[in-house]
């Protein structure tokens, strides 16, 4: 009767208690541990069942250090140019209108869809020696960032879009009204709507793009210490028969990119706090 009487009464709003149902967690628990944790588990201790000499002789061979420090450089290098272009796509796709704009929409998830070795084919096709626009970058560093770009570009776009979509038009207009600049009103009003959202699209995309082989295998040239990234060195140990050296690089590639993925997790978490 008194939930009843609650229900009735106007302007009351009524939220699902949080429980915990052992259930659900078993099930949930059981699928990461057997999609995520139990292999990510066996590829660390695969790359130390020679011992920790072993293993730190594996992650700092020369060619390893390089492809790890080309492979971090690069994956932050597009996030931080993915930041910026990704939030004026998202932009101009929520704010603007102009003809084709469905079209455009639409086009931005095509990296999800292709398969990331196609890609590589058509950056090369375009951006290689005979490419129809005369500008060649391929088998340089310049090509690597070009082909993450290209693979991690959805990522911002598509978190930011719906925070952009929902925001308040009226607080611009007061801002607005109150004498504010364009700038100010962005920086003092959207940004920090935005922000936790741009956070979590340069995470998503610096998780795929230090993890990325297709897109980079044919453009780059694979050159050691040069072009070659950690994904294709890795790849080339599996190849050699190395499977121990193999996963102890994949360990310190799934080390850095945790290490970076909680820093941008501590920095969203305190946005959200501070915007609060």
């Amino acid at each position: 009767m008194a939930s009843e009487l609650l229900l009735s009464r106007p302007g009351v709003m009524l939220t699902p208690r949080a429980r915990w149902t052992p259930l659900g967690w078993g099930v949930a628990g059981a699928y990461l541990s057997l999609v995520v944790l139990l292999p990510l588990t066996a590829v660390v201790l695969r790359g130390l069942i020679g011992g920790p000499e072993s293993f730190w002789r594996a992650v700092t061979a020369p060619q390893a250090l390089a492809s790890l420090e080309l492979t971090l450089l690069c994956a932050l290098a597009v996030v931080a140019i993915n930041s910026v272009m990704g939030t004026l796509i998202a932009w101009v796709l929520i704010r603007d209108g102009f003809p084709g704009k469905n079209l455009v929409d639409g086009l931005i998830d095509l990296p999800f869809a292709l398969p990331t070795i196609v890609a590589g084919l058509t950056l090369l096709a375009l951006y290689g020696p005979r490419g129809p626009i005369g500008i060649n970058v391929a088998y340089s560093r310049v090509s690597i960032v070009l082909a993450l770009l290209f693979v991690t570009l959805p990522f911002v776009v598509r978190t930011v879009q719906p925070v952009l979509a929902d925001l308040e038009a009226e607080v611009e207009e007061a801002a607005a009204t109150l004498g504010a600049s364009a700038w100010l009103v962005f920086r003092r009003v959207i940004l920090p709507s935005i922000l936790p959202a741009v956070l979590s699209g340069i995470a998503l995309g610096f998780a795929r793009a230090m993890g990325e082989f297709g897109s980079v295998v044919l453009l780059t040239g694979n050159v050691p210490f040069s072009t070659e990234v950690s994904s294709v060195y890795i790849f080339g140990l599996v190849e050699s028969n190395d499977v121990g050296g193999a996963a102890a690089v994949s360990s310190v590639l799934l080390v850095l990119a945790l290490l970076v993925l909680l820093l941008l997790d501590g920095i969203r978490r305190w946005s959200v706090r501070h915007a609060d």
